[in-house]
């Protein structure tokens, strides 16, 4: 199993946008060091605690500030601009990136986002669902392109002002042939739109807030999508981001990492609840559709969905997710903001050189051992 990174990076208000994006950077910039397979960045207009505006852009600032780690947009949303200006700079920036780029994609979800560009009462799933095709036509085809697709409101073409002697009307192609990996992040539970990335190859990652008898039903549904195009669904490109802090010991673990008033993780679900509840889509934290609504308090959903502890009980913990999902292939670490550098810092440290090794040696050990079974 790999080790990502997802980071819709919350900070408080009163800081200081300079500062955390700077943190946010090294955050990414330790990642390398420490193995990380990848980073996904998320990207808000309109909101002050997650304040990377665009993803791409801030990505691009650690092309040469790493070395490995592959750079994820943890979303480019696709409604907020026309798909030729996302296919020429995502073309661009994997060209940048030497094939370092991971393309995650998703509609925007942030209403106020689409009221400032005046966009809210569209449908940003069906501009979405027009854009990401657009994407992919211009990456496949030659120009002058001619893109006309039935129901489509975007037609792309260069024809009229096309001079190929001198390379005019010509949308870049990504270094990576035929195009870089996508990735769709999936918040919902049963999720159909997850049977359409399987048709299609798109990668699922599963959100850090949703609760694992959710995660699972991601599974399920990427399996029939990829049958239905005729492929055999490979659990390895399958992503699930949880929410974790490790500690050296279980009292900062406990404290930092769930009961401290001040506490980052804290901070994070309860913006995130507060946000779920007016947009009511709070079901992802709820046991059964029927919960009451009463019962889905910040103590609640903290306590389903942060993963905290000594570097024992992190594993254990991962195990036991991995005992309700089914096999993954990613556990994908959401960031969250450093409160406490010196114990952010120590918390993926932990987790990329003890807690994920041991969780590995585990899964080979019960892989081996059912061989085993099986065999006998």
């Amino acid at each position: 199993m790999k080790l990502g990174m997802f980071m819709m990076p919350v900070h408080p208000l009163h800081r200081d946008m300079t500062q955390t994006l700077r943190e946010d950077r090294e955050a990414i910039m330790l990642a390398d060091r420490l193995g990380f397979h990848d980073a996904f960045v998320g990207e808000h207009l309109t909101d002050q605690a997650e304040n990377i505006t665009n993803s791409m852009m801030f990505l691009a600032t650690l092309i040469h500030s790493t070395r490995q780690i592959k750079l994820g947009t943890g979303t480019s949303n696709l409604s907020h601009m026309h798909p030729t200006l996302i296919a020429a700079h995502a073309a661009m920036f994997d060209h940048l990136a030497q094939g370092r780029f991971i393309f995650g994609i998703s509609p925007g979800a942030l209403a106020s986002d689409a009221e400032a560009l005046g966009m809210l009462g569209e449908d940003r799933n069906k501009l979405f669902a027009e854009a990401i095709d657009v994407i992919l036509e211009l990456w496949s085809r030659e120009p002058p392109y001619d893109i006309d697709l039935p129901g489509n409101r975007f037609k792309v073409t260069t024809r009229q002002s096309m001079n190929f002697p001198v390379g005019v009307g010509i949308v870049a192609k990504p270094f990576q042939s035929p195009r870089p990996e996508i990735v769709g992040t999936v918040v919902a539970p049963f999720s159909k739109g997850v049977v359409a990335m399987g048709e299609r190859d798109f990668h699922p990652l599963s959100a850090n807030f949703l609760l694992p008898k959710w995660v699972k039903t991601h599974w399920a549904n990427y399996a029939e999508g990829k049958q239905k195009a005729g492929n055999q669904p490979d659990a390895r490109e399958w992503r699930v981001a949880r929410t974790v802090f490790v500690a050296d010991d279980d009292a900062t673990a406990r404290a930092y990492g769930r009961d401290d008033p001040q506490s980052p993780y804290r901070f994070y679900y309860r913006q995130l609840l507060t946000k779920l509840m007016k947009s009511k889509r709070h079901e992802v934290f709820k046991e059964h559709r029927d919960q009451p609504d009463a019962e889905i308090t910040l103590d609640y959903v903290v306590d389903k969905l942060c993963i905290c502890g000594t570097v024992n009980q992190v594993v254990d913990e991962i195990l036991a997710l991995r005992e309700v999902t089914g096999d993954f292939g990613e556990l994908v670490y959401a960031s969250v903001d450093w409160a406490d550098e010196r114990l952010g810092r120590r918390s993926m440290q932990l987790m990329a050189e003890e807690v994920m090794p041991r969780v590995n040696a585990a899964i080979q050990s019960g892989q081996r051992n059912a061989c085993v079974v099986t065999a006998a």
